[in-house]
């Protein structure tokens, strides 16, 4: 796995990012397939801990992405949280995919017709673009998509539909379930 370790706003000592990288390495014990991972390492202002040290890690691996922040009052200490917090969602990540391989037919078929049950809402009159994000769209099924989304802990997740190889969005629906929407 490669390990990148960036500083911003701090001078990365060759021990910081040793130990970075040690304890980065260490989720690959849980999940084989990462390819890739990327650590910032940042100081900034916060009211719960006035000077915070940041710790912001990002793990691509085989179609799924992970990422992980979090701000103590210590760099170590932010290092060993955010490594919890990785190993939490992979551990989140393996049993759905045990879940998903026990979901029987009905129950999938219940889940495309909620789907398809997908109602859009009008764009604001003058949007206010603060940030724009380019990806790579990597095919998978809709289900899949879900959990990807589930991991990172957004509210929807742009992917390509390896059903009809079609860019599509899969998002959360204020009364509970998910929505997908596909281009005519």
């Amino acid at each position: 796995m490669n390990v990148i370790v960036q500083g911003r706003q701090i001078e990365v000592t060759e021990a910081l990012k040793d130990y970075a990288t040690r304890k980065v390495e260490k989720i690959t014990k849980y999940f084989n397939h990462i390819q890739e991972a990327q650590v910032v390492l940042r100081v900034e202002r916060r009211r719960s801990v006035g000077r915070a040290q940041v710790v912001e890690v990002t793990v691509w691996g085989d179609g799924l992405v992970l990422r992980g922040e979090e701000a103590t009052g210590d760099m170590y200490a932010s290092i060993d949280r955010v490594v919890e917090q990785l190993e939490k969602q992979i551990g989140k990540y393996r049993s759905r995919m045990i879940d998903k391989r026990r979901l029987d037919e009905s129950r999938r078929r219940r889940r495309e017709r909620a789907a398809t049950a997908v109602e859009a809402e009008a764009p604001p009159a003058e949007p206010d673009i603060v940030r724009t994000k380019r990806i790579a769209l990597k095919p998978m099924p809709p289900d899949e998509a879900v959990m990807q989304m589930e991991l990172l802990g957004h509210d929807f997740f742009v992917f390509r539909n390896s059903q009809n190889n079609q860019v599509s969005v899969i998002y959360r629906r204020r009364g509970g379930g998910y929505g997908l929407i596909e281009p005519e």
